[in-house]
């Protein structure tokens, strides 16, 4: 692959990337060029997504992190400089949505362990990947947020809550990064066939309502969202930051 899109020599780094959204990036950004640095809690699972890589010539390296471990995250993107001397793009996919209910009922520790997770999992390793970024003259951040970020999710309150915190996370951090050259935009998926998501496509009756109610006519899948990715990760989205790209099938098509 050649011109804009083009990210040979480049060192991407993706959390969450042992299945789904974040799999899909990782394989794509591979395909484009990049050493993907593949994370989740576990490395069982990015074991084979490395495979898959390796296996269509790219190169891959597994690091397992959970998003929650302030250190852990610090060592992944030590990890990644240490094995590949820079990372030049940073995927914040991973997340977790442990409360499908009402935003009052959600007990304590819920509310903890995803705000952890999905808000301050992201400014932990934007806060490890910045000062290599400033040094290499620049580089890409990518925040997956979601739709339920720009109007809460029925019965996911605290993770809509979170995603909307990323959106904002995102908007500040492009301001404040953007003399260094550092381009931080967000992804807003809608309803994509994930695992993450089974508990809502699985459910007949709330997928068909869903879909009743997108314009394309079906749920998403991943690689609807990783080639948007790509995009954002190369010298095509140059002057695009502070910027969410909704990704919904239409969804969020205002209505009269």
């Amino acid at each position: 692959m050649v011109g804009l899109f083009d990210l040979t020599g480049k060192v991407a780094v993706v959390t969450g990337a042992s299945r789904g959204i974040g799999q899909a990036i990782a394989e794509r950004l591979a395909e484009a060029g990049a050493k993907v640095v593949l994370s989740s809690r576990k490395l069982e699972g990015l074991e084979a997504v490395a495979a898959g890589i390796r296996a269509k010539g790219g190169e891959a390296l597994c690091i397992a992190a959970h998003n929650g471990d302030k250190a852990a995250l610090q060592a992944l993107i030590q990890g990644a400089v240490d094995a590949f001397g820079r990372v030049d793009v940073l995927v914040n996919n991973a997340a977790t949505n442990p409360h499908f209910g009402t935003l009052l009922d959600a007990e304590d520790s819920l509310w903890q362990k995803t705000i952890e997770v999905n808000v301050m999992g992201n400014v932990w390793l934007t806060q490890a990947v910045v000062p290599h970024m400033r040094r290499q003259g620049g580089g890409k951040i990518i925040n997956i947020a979601s739709i339920n970020g720009l109007r809460p999710g029925r019965m996911q309150g605290i993770y809509s809550l979170t995603k909307a915190a990323v959106i904002s996370l995102t908007q500040t951090l492009a301001m404040e990064l953007a003399a260094d050259q550092i381009q931080v935009n967000a992804i807003a998926p809608g309803l994509v066939k994930t695992k993450f998501a089974r508990v809502i496509w699985e459910d007949e009756t709330l997928s068909n309502e869903i879909i009743q109610r997108t314009p394309a006519g079906r749920i998403g899948e991943p690689d609807d969202i990783a080639g948007l990715a790509v995009y954002l990760a190369s010298a095509a989205s140059n002057f695009a930051t502070g910027q969410v790209f909704v990704v919904d099938g239409g969804v969020t098509i205002p209505t009269i």
